[in-house]
């Protein structure tokens, strides 16, 4: 996957935005970052829960790593785009997007 296909992606997502944090593009929801894209490196770091983490990481970890320190720890995870699928990056980003979006906008697109 390329930076313009994550953009893209995450910018389908009901009231997501782009802004920047430290120099690079990041995606936001309700004021809340759920995505920065490191265009340089070639990766994606996504808000997951914790437990969401451990379990991408464990499934492909070629693919997810844990952010190194504090934000690693609370869930904050870094996808590798080179490799990546779309069906993979599209439910990263739909996790992120979930674990960070206000829950009214969550009721709100999702099937009851």
């Amino acid at each position: 996957m390329r930076p313009e296909d994550v953009r893209a992606l995450a910018l389908m997502l009901p009231d997501a935005v782009e802004g920047a944090h430290s120099g690079n593009p990041d995606f936001r929801v309700g004021g809340r970052i759920f995505a920065t894209l490191w265009v340089e490196e070639a990766r994606t770091v996504l808000r997951l829960p914790p437990a969401q983490q451990a379990a991408c990481v464990a499934a492909e970890p070629d693919l997810f790593s844990p952010v190194p320190g504090a934000w690693g720890r609370r869930g904050w995870t870094s996808l590798d785009l080179d490799p990546c699928e779309e069906e993979t990056l599209r439910a990263a980003l739909l996790a992120a997007w979930h674990a960070t979006a206000p829950a009214g906008l969550v009721a709100a697109y999702d099937p009851a």
